[in-house]
């Protein structure tokens, strides 16, 4: 169950009444974008209010009445469905704020600068969004949020979606640990072990986790490995 202090108001209103429900946000916000989310994970309180700040409950003949049942479940996925979230100020900007991170994480994982085919920073793309003025929608998912910001930005900074392959060489003594490691990282294009010991591959990864695997390769060999950009 979700905390009450957590918790936002989804209102509906049918007829001359308001229906409403105690919701955790960014579940609702899931929901609302056509997620499937388990209505019981997200309800704070398991009842219909007419008013919930006032805690007054609506009574099941009127549950009945009105949406044809007296399951609260089914009642608040219809509210959430169909009715509107009420947002403080405080918890509009902390979604807006989390929905900005994952949309800023996922464009510097995957994409870079074709021009030196290397990843963006994530400042560089925050500033970029910024002098854009591209806006994170809070009801949209971060898939199409991401299409309309690199829509936005490339003006701006030369980027695009596209995966690398690195070829690594790895001394013999680090081996066998960096090999399962790595192929983990992503995926092997081709890996080959070497008569002194020695494991060569070639990994194509998203642009943007370049940064990643080279800190990745230094630390699992000391610095003792080889890397080429192809």
């Amino acid at each position: 169950m979700v905390s009450l202090d957590e918790s936002v108001i989804a209102r509906l209103k049918k007829g001359k009444n308001h229906f409403e429900v105690f919701v955790e946000p960014e579940g609702a916000f899931a929901l609302k974008r056509g997620e499937k989310v388990n209505i019981e994970d997200i309800i704070a309180v398991e009842s219909i209010f007419y008013d919930a700040s006032q805690g007054d409950h609506v009574a099941e003949s009127d549950l009945v009445a009105t949406f044809d049942t007296s399951n609260v479940i089914e009642v608040a996925e219809q509210i959430l469905v169909h009715g509107d979230l009420q947002l403080t100020k405080e918890q509009r900007k902390h979604i807006l704020e989390e929905k900005t991170r994952k949309v800023i994480t996922f464009i510097a994982q995957n994409a870079m600068n074709p021009q030196t085919k290397a990843p963006h920073p994530p400042a560089r793309i925050q500033k970029a969004m910024e002098e854009a003025k591209v806006h994170i929608d809070p009801l949209k998912g971060v898939d199409e949020q991401v299409k309309i910001v690199m829509k936005a930005i490339r003006p701006i900074i030369p980027i695009r979606f596209e995966e690398v392959d690195v070829a690594v060489k790895v001394p013999g003594e680090y081996a066998a640990k960096a090999y399962g490691e790595i192929a983990n990282f992503a995926t092997l294009v081709k890996n080959e072990w070497l008569n002194d010991g020695s494991w060569v591959a070639v990994i194509k990864m998203p642009a943007g986790m370049q940064t990643d695997f080279y800190g990745l390769v230094n630390h699992l060999t000391k610095g003792d490995a080889e890397t080429k950009l192809l």
